[in-house]
């Protein structure tokens, strides 16, 4: 049962990840065009030059779920390395538990009020020819984070079954990781 409901979680990670490889596809595109347009037309438009920074708050907002299921968030490992996968497991689980969650939980609450204001007061770019509906890239904080909880509970799950023996822990080769 906890295998089935880790990879349904796995999967929705994969899809942000999906997305966040897509928009940063677009960023590529974005950063091209704007670039060909200013150094080469001497022209340039403030709405591309902002729909780059807006894109790359996505890509890192959206990425952050699948880099924890990869496994690939920033972590000390000259003690975790160390550890049998079970202490590993249950390392992950409490960290989930006690400061990931809370702190995702916080962003999102705290944020809200910050997505509301925008909506309700019109924000738009403070930069004549900006974007407008400036409410929509401060959506992405707490949507992001709410993913994230998805995540961080597959990632919970994912370290139950490693406990229980149920999945074999990865093997992580820093050695290669940082050639």
């Amino acid at each position: 049962m906890l295998l089935k409901l880790e990879k349904i979680f796995d999967h929705f990670s994969d899809l942000m990840g999906w997305i966040a490889g897509l928009l940063n596809l677009l960023m590529l595109v974005n950063v091209f065009y704007d670039s060909i347009m200013r150094y080469f037309f001497n022209t340039g438009s403030i709405a591309m030059q902002e729909m780059e920074w807006h894109l790359f708050a996505m890509v890192f907002l959206f990425g952050i779920a699948y880099a924890l299921k990869e496994d690939g968030h920033v972590r000390v490992d000259i003690l975790y390395d160390r550890f049998s996968p079970r202490w590993k497991a249950i390392i992950n689980i409490a960290g989930t538990l006690f400061l990931l969650l809370p702190l995702s939980i916080l962003v999102v609450e705290g944020s809200i009020w910050y997505v509301t204001e925008a909506f309700t007061s019109g924000e738009i770019s403070g930069d004549p020819g900006g974007l407008t509906h400036r409410w929509l890239i401060k959506l992405v904080i707490p949507a992001s984070f709410v993913f994230l909880i998805v995540s961080a509970t597959g990632f919970v799950i994912h370290n139950i079954n490693i406990f229980r023996g149920i999945e074999a822990a990865p093997v992580r080769d820093i050695k290669s990781e940082i050639l």
